[in-house]
């Protein structure tokens, strides 16, 4: 089983990634005081970022590291 170590810079974009997506996520209260097309805008770029996330965990779990979230 590899460790995060073993792939540092894929596993730091992942961890970017990863916190990128929690910030946007965080946004969508903030954009919720200014109006729909705020959040609406706010949920997308959140969905981006999940999707983002998501497609670094899977090649981390492909290449055996084992993430805990």
């Amino acid at each position: 089983m590899n460790s995060p170590l073993d792939h540092p810079e894929l596993f730091a974009t992942y961890k970017r990634a990863k916190a990128d997506a929690e910030h946007k996520f965080g946004l969508i209260r903030t954009a919720a005081k200014k109006g729909p097309k705020a959040v609406q805008a706010a949920v997308d770029t959140s969905a981006r970022a999940d999707k983002r996330r998501d497609s670094f965990a899977k090649k981390l779990r492909d290449l055996g590291v084992v993430l805990e979230d």
